[in-house]
């Protein structure tokens, strides 16, 4: 037998298998590696000294000696970081050395048996190297958030308990699957609006925080329609607020809205009052000067979904959101962001009003136009349907020496040399059509390209 040597992640010391064949396959599955470990004797190599190691000692995982074991509900023994990485990590929902089936939120049942034996056997072989095994420390479960969110009904220990909450969050996946099962989001949320009642920001940044780190299930969302409205407007009052880590606590707080605006109902969405959107278009007045660039996408999503109705748009378009997109747009974002932008700006050229906003920036047409064929298909839909919608309700003389100076034209005819959806070729067409005779005019077009799309 040719013995074959794999390096754990501490080296040294390493771990050698002996294996009946020769091979030359050394990427091996997990579960390979542990039915490996389940068969052949494992060596600990230091100092010229070899030092058996119990094959019940090893992580099938993580082929090293188990800190904390724990027994899964198949039977089988792991290291708990190591399978709890396992399953938090989406690599598998099955069992790695059985292949049974493993939900993710299954229980890990503590093997303290093995774990004193390990430590006993560390601490025998001591001198020759082997570091001892620290007792680990007791295991948080959801029993012990639940104690904490009842914490938070006392004002004597509410702070304590929001504290904890946060410090807890930011340590491991471990402890914000048990936050979301206690039911934190919710708490949470509660906490905030308590705030905003008694208009009071002691632990604010502290519950967004936590928010922002657990997320708000959609399942729970949807779970508060009669609190919604309150949440919303708690969310808008904290965005008005002041804090020393001003752009992450208002970007926390985007990141809420944004998932409870997503779940709302149209009814709720219907009745969005002024003062939301003139808080929310007022924050990316600020850029990010003001609120972290994932705080603006948010934001930026917040609008986009509360568009399909006619009442928020004009709510939009008064508040000044079409200057605020363009002079955002001028920033040259992030794709995602000039995205959302366009959708929006689409959306709101759709009415009256909004056209004529987007038609008073004198940046307005060119950076539309810029960002054509320059950014992704998704812009391009919703660039060309923004030219398509001034051209058709907005086209005066002047928009149409307009289109042809920010060079709206010729960006039109190459989309049409472009593999690109058939819908889209013929919106550009149309557009190209429907002015063709006035360009035509002008000693500056290029006849040629123009005509050859036009007959």
């Amino acid at each position: 037998m040719k013995p074959l040597s794999f390096t754990t992640q501490k080296s040294p010391p390493c771990i050698l298998f002996c294996l009946p064949y020769e091979t030359s396959n050394f990427q091996l599955l997990s579960p390979a590696l542990a039915t490996i470990v389940s068969f052949y004797q494992v060596y600990h190599f230091m100092d010229d000294i070899d030092i058996e190691i119990p094959k019940y000692f090893i992580c099938p995982i993580s082929l090293q000696i188990m800190k904390d074991p724990v027994t899964a509900i198949t039977g089988i023994t792991y290291d708990r970081e190591s399978i709890e990485q396992w399953l938090l990590k989406g690599r598998s929902t099955n069992c790695p050395v059985t292949q049974q089936p493993l939900p993710t939120f299954s229980d890990l049942t503590p093997n303290h048996t093995l774990r004193r034996l390990i430590q006993a056997w560390c601490s025998e072989n001591a001198s020759l190297g082997v570091d001892r095994i620290p007792t680990p420390k007791p295991s948080i479960d959801r029993f012990h958030f639940l104690k904490l969110i009842k914490e938070l009904q006392h004002p004597d220990s509410k702070m304590k308990a929001l504290k904890e909450l946060d410090l807890l969050a930011t340590k491991n996946d471990r402890n914000r699957k048990y936050m979301v099962e206690a039911g934190v989001p919710k708490a949470m949320l509660s906490f905030i609006v308590n705030c905003y009642k008694e208009d009071c920001v002691n632990g604010l940044q502290e519950a967004l925080n936590v928010l922002s780190l657990i997320r708000i299930p959609s399942s729970e969302a949807k779970l508060l329609p009669k609190e919604n409205d309150l949440i919303i407007k708690s969310l808008i009052w904290v965005l008005g607020c002041e804090f020393r880590t001003q752009a992450m606590v208002k970007s926390h707080a985007f990141s809420a809205l944004k998932t409870i605006i997503e779940t709302a109902s149209p009814v709720l969405l219907q009745r969005l009052e002024p003062k939301f959107f003139a808080a929310v278009v007022g924050v990316l007045k600020q850029g990010t000067k003001r609120v972290s660039q994932q705080g603006i996408n948010s934001a930026l999503h917040v609008l986009l979904d509360a568009c399909p109705w006619g009442r928020n748009r004009l709510m939009m378009v008064e508040t000044g959101a079409v200057s605020a997109l363009i002079e955002l747009e001028l920033g040259s974002p992030e794709r995602k962001t000039t995205e959302l932008i366009l959708g929006i700006l689409f959306h709101l050229c759709s009415c009256a009003d909004g056209r004529a906003e987007f038609l008073n920036h004198k940046a307005g047409m060119a950076v539309v136009t810029k960002r054509i064929m320059r950014v992704s298909p998704a812009a391009d839909d919703r660039g060309v349907l923004i030219l398509s919608l001034i051209s058709k309700f907005s086209a005066s003389s002047w928009v149409v020496h307009e289109m042809l100076d920010v060079g709206a034209v010729t960006k039109l005819c190459m989309l049409l040399q472009m593999d690109c959806a058939t819908y889209l070729k013929d919106k550009a067409l149309g557009i190209l059509r429907s002015h063709s005779s006035d360009w035509l005019k002008l000693p500056c077009i290029d006849k040629t390209l123009l005509t050859r799309y036009i007959k």
